[in-house]
């Protein structure tokens, strides 16, 4: 056994490639997307190490293009849960014992995997199962996620080194457990990076784990598991099951070894899985760690003294990039009326020049969104804002559904603050402005903060260093991610750690050491060398 104290290799954000015309990684990728959409291959759930079948099989449609079939996934159920739990539990304590230089080692490979051969394969499943353009599947299903992987070795790192002092004749130690049971990772479909952070981040630090990504994310969920597997990750560490989530709900919440849940997703159905997980404590062999980022009606507030064009290009990507299915992405805007001309007219510009079209058009802004569902709850507010009084569509409107769900991106202006599109999230390509009298700037930053329900992350523009200092500490409350004179979007790991507040989740910001904390147990380990021989007190005497 190694009595040496290693050092990481040096950690650092994953460069973006440009993907510029020419470039040998856009060739890559255009034959990489021309390979995966010639084959369907049968994509099967991971237990225990083994790939797992089963007799239904389902469709996975790229939403730009809902007639083709990219492959079938293997839909499971319960007697898989109960079979992926076992599974966790098998390999736990195998594990959760493995030196942390040999977890960190298999996380460290992967990131390294996934930025060199894995790359076009990564960005190819995540464009074509998730409709997203190059440089946002790159961002995300690579950057990120390497980001995700290099990074939390170097917090597990720190977290180990958080050691207590240690008086004359004792040595305290600090040790840091895996949770006593399983954790189970439940994942959304708008970033891949997310979905393989849930399972993997909870796993650095000893814990197994059950996974249940969303059904639209199958295609690259089956990549990250390939990855990790080449990766060296022992069997039955991470069990990925494709299953309905009252299905694995069922099992997993009822089991006496459940130890944490890893969420990204809906505020309701967070709400939900937390009352189901307290109404059970009592079948639990530990109080389970529940961590979760859910909704966001993210906001943008111009001040007087703003950049027009900056406030105005912060709009267009930080409302429109990835269709606004970013739960970071700008929902509601807030500009003063002095602004709004400058802006409004660039804006409907930069719209204007988008394209729309398939992600395998590189040309194309804007893709689809993510299925049928989505389509409708969005354009079902679009169609009611035509109809509505003191409501104006200043650009887009239209959508169709025929070969893709696309729906172009829509600015909505309104005479009411409080307009159910200021307030509801509806995770599409929709922004909602209101204009407001430069005067009542102090009123607007009141109703900024108590409009909406969560607070993730929210933008504030201004020159003045008094209005930035003004709105820095009056909307203390309303994001976890606050941007001066910069979109709401884009958290970079170790930049920006990610996650928000109030109903937008548990704020463990993903990203930082705070997440990794979530996931051990800490014991204090105290060692006396000269332990009394007397029980006597010196005051006795």
């Amino acid at each position: 056994m190694s009595n040496a104290i290693f050092q990481l290799p040096a950690i650092h954000n994953e460069p973006v490639k440009s993907y510029v015309k020419g470039s040998p990684e856009r060739e890559e990728l255009i034959a990489m997307i021309r390979k995966m959409k010639s084959e369907s291959p049968d994509i099967p759930m991971y237990i225990g190490g083994k790939k797992v079948l089963s007799n239904e099989k389902k469709a996975i449609r790229p939403p730009h293009d809902h007639k083709h079939i990219l492959g079938r996934y293997n839909k499971g159920g319960s007697a898989h849960v109960k079979q992926a739990i076992q599974a966790a539990l098998k390999a736990k304590p195998t594990w959760e014992n493995m030196p942390w230089q040999d977890r960190a080692a298999i996380f460290l490979k992967a990131a390294d995997l996934l930025a060199g051969p894995y790359r076009a394969r990564m960005n190819a499943a995540t464009m074509l199962g998730q409709s997203k353009n190059i440089y946002q599947a790159e961002i995300d299903s690579v950057v990120e996620y390497c980001d995700f992987l290099r990074f939390n070795a170097q917090f597990m790192v720190e977290i180990y080194h958080q050691q207590p002092i240690s008086p004359a004749m004792t040595w305290n130690r600090m040790e840091y457990r895996a949770l006593e049971g399983f954790v189970f990772a439940l994942t959304p479909f708008n970033f891949t990076s997310i979905a393989g952070n849930l399972p993997c981040a909870p796993a650095l630090m000893g814990n197994t784990v059950v996974w249940k990504p969303a059904e639209t994310q199958i295609y690259s969920a089956a990549v990250i598991m390939e990855i990790l597997i080449e990766a060296g990750l022992p069997d039955g560490v991470i069990n990925l099951v494709f299953v309905e989530g009252q299905v694995a709900g069922e099992v997993i919440f009822n089991h006496p070894d459940f130890a944490g849940l890893h969420f990204t997703g809906s505020t309701g159905i967070f709400r939900r899985l937390w009352q189901t997980i307290g109404n059970n404590l009592a079948l639990y062999k530990s109080y389970p760690r529940i961590v979760g980022e859910t909704g966001g009606k993210d906001f943008v507030l111009a001040h007087p003294s703003a950049d027009a064009e900056a406030v105005s290009v912060a709009l267009a990507r930080g409302a429109f990039e990835y269709q606004g299915q970013k739960c970071s992405a700008a929902s509601r805007a807030y500009l003063p009326a002095s602004l709004w001309p400058v802006i409004k007219k660039k804006l409907i510009e930069d719209l204007a020049s988008m394209k729309m079209g398939s992600p395998e058009n590189f040309g194309n802004f804007i893709n689809a969104v993510i299925d049928e569902k989505a389509f409708d709850k969005i354009t079902g507010y679009i169609a009611q804002a035509k109809k509505d009084k003191g409501v104006k569509i200043v650009a887009g409107g239209g959508f169709d559904k025929s070969k893709g769900y696309f729906i172009e991106p829509t600015v909505i202006q309104v005479n009411d603050p409080n307009y159910v599109t200021m307030c509801d999230e509806l995770f599409g390509p929709v922004l909602t402005i209101y204009v407001y009298a430069d005067e009542d700037f102090k009123k607007v930053l009141n109703i900024v903060d108590t409009t909406s329900p969560y607070a993730l992350t929210g933008a504030f523009f201004a020159q003045d260093r008094a209005a930035i200092g003004l709105a820095t500490e009056k909307l203390r409350h309303a994001a976890g991610n606050f941007y001066i004179n910069d979109k709401p979007t884009g958290a970079v790991v170790g930049q920006q750690p990610f996650g928000g507040a109030r109903a937008s989740g548990t704020n463990d910001k993903a990203g930082s050491v705070l997440n990794l904390y979530r996931w051990v147990s800490a014991r204090t380990i105290k060692e006396n060398f000269d332990p009394p021989k007397d029980y006597r007190y010196p005051f006795m005497s």
